[in-house]
């Protein structure tokens, strides 16, 4: 911090800083802090670009019926290159390291982290190989297992256990009030 500024009418007594003064240098401070942000910003998006468009002949050996890829950029607070609607590649803390990563339902999981630009496109080049198989799979139609049919044995009919058990069944009580009756004489 610099001294207070003195006035030429009393060299000995400090000069009031006036707070208007102040907010102009507080606002000429945020502006160069500003640029410098708005700089990097647009640096982030300038090695998004150069990898966009080094991943352009991957994507036109894409086949135009499959739809699981939505490339762009999107410059919000971090600038982002989307690859689908869960992975997409941004710039390392350094602003010169790219990290490929994807949101998953545990968490976000980092793909691939480099310097070189080959070396992205090479991990986003197996993601998308991994991600059209993956829809191969979700494509296909599983056949119904069939079910072994196992001989069954005859049925046999309900009626005549029905019948055997009724027979039993009133012999029984024939026979119980046979007894009941020897008895009480």
């Amino acid at each position: 911090m610099s001294e207070p500024e003195t006035s030429g009418i009393n060299p000995g007594q400090p000069r009031p800083v006036r707070l208007r003064d102040a907010l102009l240098r507080a606002r000429i401070e945020a502006a160069d802090r500003t640029g410098v942000v708005v700089d990097l910003r647009d640096a982030e998006v300038a090695r998004l670009e150069i990898l966009n468009d080094a991943l352009d002949p991957l994507f036109a050996q894409v086949p135009d019926r499959i739809d699981l890829f939505d490339r762009g950029i999107s410059q919000g607070d971090t600038p982002r290159l989307w690859v689908d609607v869960v992975a997409h590649i941004m710039m390392g803390r350094d602003k010169r390291q790219y990290r490929f990563v994807q949101d998953t339902r545990f968490g976000r999981i980092v793909l691939a982290e480099s310097h070189d630009t080959a070396v992205i496109v090479d991990a986003v080049t197996d993601y998308v190989a991994r991600r059209m198989i993956e829809r191969e799979h979700a494509m296909v139609v599983p056949p119904e297992p069939k079910e072994e049919v196992a001989e069954q044995p005859p049925r046999r009919s309900r009626v005549w256990p029905f019948l055997f058990g009724f027979i039993l069944g009133a012999a029984a009580l024939f026979g119980v009030a046979v007894l009941a009756v020897l008895r009480s004489w």
